[in-house]
């Protein structure tokens, strides 16, 4: 080979194979300082979208079990509302066993003072049923979440102008309602609302509306209320009257209660909790304890007293069979807890497999890209030198 001052071909190949060491040494040492061997598509284009697909299987888990714990704490909620129930039927159980003793006399005022504490308790386990919620949503009632039915939405907008004033029904909410019908009776300023299939109502006092305001018709105790606005007023007596008409009086509810828990990374991965309706219409042998304690007569004969026992332990039985299915169905999401948190251990550890850096692999790596680098940086400085050699013959 002759000696070439124009092109110096050995200071090209040495700062070609320089750069490409640099190359190599930048990606090893991005992998070791983000500690992923991936860390873009063309390091690795098939292990990317099988980890990328891992990646979505853990997470999907992990919300999963937060999922289920939820799901849990919603159980637990209704569970240990029912404790209470439980406790107010034993003591309901011992007024009556007491009632039902010969020492008190037949419609005796001590039979009534027995009665009103049953009375009363039996109230409580509905306002119990009522109230306990999980998220705003009814965990005793039936019915997790009531939604007006498509039909009865028309009532919302109607105009109630033919006595007394005017008003609009802008809302009527039912989150809270059971499922059913609903109809509305009333007469002066007693407005009535009534759960058609359970035969469940209940009866406020309606106030006017003044010019340009607003009221709300609250029925509480069924989980329903319903607003309305005036331009010009409305007579109370004119809004029952109105509100009672048969076109207006008629709403109907839907939803169940049932609640679907997403308990794994994938759809249709589901598990479904029902919540029954533990109020006094539903609890009861054969007749219902809304049926049977309707005053604080209902121990005032030794009949009644003996009838009510049974009817007690049949509510009894009903809170029972339904805090074992809760049960059951709390064990059933802490085994799915820990399934879960196998899975995602698995799943993990897969994945950093094809995903994470080998450190100690790469760190060979690097001490031999830094020591090509160094080698490359001589010769590439031992190549610049060649030329020098042909100014010697120039000079002679």
């Amino acid at each position: 080979m002759g000696l070439q001052i124009a092109t110096n071909v050995a200071a090209i190949n040495a700062q070609r194979n320089l750069s490409l060491t640099g190359l190599r040494m930048g990606k090893v040492m991005e992998k070791l300082s983000s500690g992923y061997r991936i860390n873009r598509a063309a390091d690795d284009a098939a292990g990317l979208g099988i980890s990328e697909k891992m990646r979505a299987q853990i997470r999907g888990n992990q919300q999963a079990v937060r999922n289920a714990q939820d799901g849990i704490s919603m159980l637990q909620t209704a569970e240990g509302a029912l404790d209470e129930v439980h406790a107010i039927l034993q003591r309901m159980r011992e007024l009556a066993v007491q009632a039902a003793n010969g020492t008190y006399a037949e419609n005796g005022a001590e039979r009534t003072s027995i009665g009103q504490e049953i009375l009363q308790l039996k109230n409580e386990i509905d306002r119990i049923a009522t109230a306990t919620k999980f998220n705003g949503q009814n965990l005793l009632t039936g019915t997790l979440a009531g939604t007006l039915s498509a039909s009865s939405e028309l009532l919302v907008g109607i105009q109630l102008n033919t006595t007394g004033g005017d008003a609009t029904v802008t809302e009527i909410n039912v989150q809270g309602a059971r499922a059913g019908s609903y109809t509305l009776t009333g007469s002066g300023t007693s407005l009535t609302l009534t759960h058609d299939t359970l035969g469940v109502s209940q009866t406020i006092t309606v106030n006017a509306i003044a010019p340009n305001s607003s009221t709300t018709l609250n029925f509480a105790n069924l989980g329903v209320s319903i607003k309305l606005v005036s331009d010009n007023g409305k007579s109370a007596a004119g809004l029952v009257t109105d509100i009672t008409a048969t076109a207006n009086n008629q709403f109907t509810v839907t939803g169940s209660g049932s609640a679907q828990l997403q308990v794994g990374a994938n759809q249709g991965d589901n598990l479904s909790i029902s919540f029954g309706n533990m109020q006094t219409t539903q609890l009861g042998a054969s007749t219902s304890l809304n049926a049977l304690i309707t005053d604080d007569q209902n121990v005032s004969t030794i009949a009644k007293a003996e009838t009510l026992i049974t009817e007690i332990d049949g509510a009894i039985e009903d809170v029972n069979r339904q805090r074992g299915e809760l049960g059951a169905v709390q064990n059933r999401l802490e085994s799915v807890i820990r399934s879960l948190g196998v899975a995602v251990e698995n799943l993990s550890a897969a994945e950093s497999r094809i995903r994470d850096a080998d450190i100690a692999e790469l760190s060979s790596q690097l001490v031999s890209q830094q020591i090509l680098q160094q080698a490359g940086i001589s010769v590439l400085a031992q190549a610049n030198q060649a030329p020098q050699a042909a100014l010697a013959l120039l000079q002679r």
